[in-house]
């Protein structure tokens, strides 16, 4: 059977690459805002048209054949044309209306952004935000976000990036807890308690092993990634934790504890395509986002 694979549909394609980035469907459809049965058609249909196999099911997910491996780089080319032809034409888009996609951590989108993203709609009504709440990278050259909002500075080619300074963080625990346990005094007393931290992320270990404690996954009686629930771990008195010092210190029944302990801050980057920056609504949130922003960072430390 011939197959004429010189008029291929984009959105099949555009299924493809997300579903080899990702590894699986249901990733791929949390991506790219459809559904996963749609993108499983679309990948039957694309593999009907191509006359190839591309994906090969396995324990953990969909892994790219050879064949699928073999098409995923003119595939990307088509992706890269198609995301260069998207930022051509929004460079040109003057106007204040339509929408504004921002992505940042679930911590910062729970706590901080709403009261901005309030301010902004005040400043500019006609102006929609979208707001993706998620820890993972949003990819801004394939405008799966207008502005990312990171806790780490951005690499990749043609993104203006900007530090705004950086989130204090400090050493906590409930009150419930504290009157439990006692109230440690010294650094070292930490390791008498019960320690709230990361599960499969090493960074805390890490930051622990820097400055001297030979911290392992076991000196941590409650593990969770998730900071969200990890603050509510915290507040529900599971041990003492580390946390953004604006949410804790605002929060009645939590205090804070050896508050001279050296901790490094998160730093905190603003990033946009350079092309995507200069348009009136991105550049007009962006600076919202500046000056919402200030009141809750310090100027970056030598620890961070």
């Amino acid at each position: 059977m011939d197959h004429d694979i010189t008029a291929l549909d984009w959105s099949l394609v555009q299924s493809f690459l997300a579903v080899a980035a990702t590894g699986s469907l249901s990733a791929a459809a949390v991506r790219l805002g459809a559904s996963q049965p749609t993108l499983g058609r679309q990948i039957r249909r694309l593999e009907d048209e191509t006359g190839l196999t591309l994906f090969a099911r396995r324990p953990r997910g969909l892994e790219l054949t050879e064949e699928g491996s073999a098409l995923l780089p003119a595939a990307q080319k088509m992706g890269a044309a198609m995301t260069e032809l998207a930022l051509a034409a929004a460079g040109h888009d003057d106007g204040l209306s339509g929408s504004v996609r921002i992505t940042a951590s679930g911590v910062v989108s729970h706590h901080l952004l709403p009261r901005i993203i309030a301010e902004v709609r005040q400043a500019a009504p006609e102006i929609e935000i979208e707001l993706d709440a998620s820890d993972d990278s949003g990819n801004l050259l394939f405008r799966e976000a207008d502005i990312a909002l990171r806790m780490y500075r951005p690499d990749q080619l043609d993104i203006i990036t900007r530090c705004l300074g950086e989130i204090e963080i400090g050493c906590f625990a409930a009150t419930g807890y504290l009157d439990r346990a006692g109230r440690p005094e010294q650094a070292e007393q930490l390791k008498a308690h019960a320690l709230i931290g990361f599960d499969r992320s090493d960074l805390m270990i890490r930051a622990m092993r820097h400055f001297g404690w030979p911290a392992t996954a076991r000196d941590f009686a409650v593990r969770c990634d998730n900071q969200v629930a990890y603050w509510e771990l915290l507040r529900a008195g599971c041990g003492i934790g580390f946390y953004q010092a604006h949410v804790a210190v605002a929060t009645p029944g939590i205090e804070r504890i050896l508050p001279d302990l050296p901790i490094p801050g998160l730093p905190v980057w603003l990033a946009a395509h350079e092309t995507v920056r200069r348009i009136p609504r991105v550049d007009l949130v962006w600076r919202i986002l500046e000056q919402g922003l200030s009141p809750y960072l310090r100027p970056l430390s030598a620890l961070s």
